[in-house]
């Protein structure tokens, strides 16, 4: 399976990680930590270092229950740093976003993924701007918005209805004109969800996989691990690695995370595991052979 992003094609066939670098002040664990521009370009050239195959950059928090920002706020965040990034980063860049207009900006820069985590639902014009553009998308599943999302966490079956409004987003992307190749999906976890059910899709992600399409999955330091472990987002590394490993033992190929070596090396050993790619001669590991996401034109 591939995933075309405007002038590239991503391999799925081992995992990939996306790092997440959030210009924003208020994101629920790294908020202020990469506002200013020294630092984010410090962190994203740290993700690369680390095995992240692609940077996920975000300069609106989508946290429940933060505030909106306008247009020009998220241009103002995202433009300081981006041709620096882009000059710098060897690896894909995707941008967060539910504005079509902030989405036109930074392709025509040169970023080659939108992240939309309303699905195409905040503006209808993003779909069109995704297709004109030729770029990827990940199509994630969320109810409402920031301040209303935790409201809308009542699902007559759970799975079922996230598989259909997924379908109802891919059908909108299709008929834009994006072929399937371009999108990934995304159940969003902690978005319109409570914790029993964000850990259920983790459990039942396999059921996803008839869309055949990748799966992204984003648990990273969210707060369903901390209902377990009764800690805060600074402490909910081990819990999240064992979410991506769970994952991708389901079928999830794509790993939002803040921790890329952390979980990169988790998963390298799960998927030499599974795969059977560990053997030598000597019956050592060769963990260090196992590719991670191969980026080709």
């Amino acid at each position: 399976m591939i995933w075309k992003i405007k002038s590239a094609k991503l391999s799925i066939d081992c995992p990939l990680l996306m790092g997440i670098l959030n210009l924003t002040p208020d994101s629920f664990y790294d908020g202020g930590r990469f506002f200013n521009r020294e630092n984010a370009l410090r962190q994203a050239v740290q993700l690369v270092e680390d095995g992240a195959d692609l940077i996920d950059i975000g300069a609106e928090s989508t946290r429940p229950n933060a505030l909106p920002i306008s247009l020009e706020q998220e241009w103002a965040r995202l433009s300081s740093v981006l041709d620096a990034l882009l000059s710098k980063i060897s690896v894909p860049i995707s941008v967060d976003t539910t504005k079509s207009e902030v989405a036109r900006r930074v392709l025509r820069q040169g970023v080659q993924v939108i992240n939309d985590v309303s699905g195409f639902k905040d503006d209808p014009e993003m779909a069109e701007v995704v297709e004109s553009f030729g770029a990827g998308v990940v199509l994630m599943h969320r109810r409402g918005q920031a301040d209303s999302m935790q409201n809308q966490t009542h699902y007559e079956n759970l799975i079922s209805d996230i598989y259909r409004e997924l379908g109802e987003r891919m059908d909108i992307a299709r008929a834009a004109g994006i072929s399937d190749e371009q999108i990934v999906l995304d159940p969003g976890i902690g978005f319109a969800k409570e914790a029993g059910q964000s850990f259920e899709i983790v459990n039942r992600l396999s059921e996803f996989k008839c869309f055949e399409r990748p799966v992204m999955i984003g648990p990273s330091r969210k707060s369903f691990i901390g209902t377990l472990t009764h800690t805060g987002p600074e402490h909910r590394l081990y819990g999240t690695i064992a979410a991506c490993v769970l994952a991708y033992e389901r079928g999830a190929r794509i790993f939002r995370v803040h921790d890329v070596k952390a979980v990169r090396e988790a998963l390298l050993v799960t998927e030499a595991t599974l795969s059977g790619k560990y053997a030598s001669e000597k019956n050592e590991f060769l963990l260090g052979s196992v590719p991670t996401g191969e980026v080709f034109l």
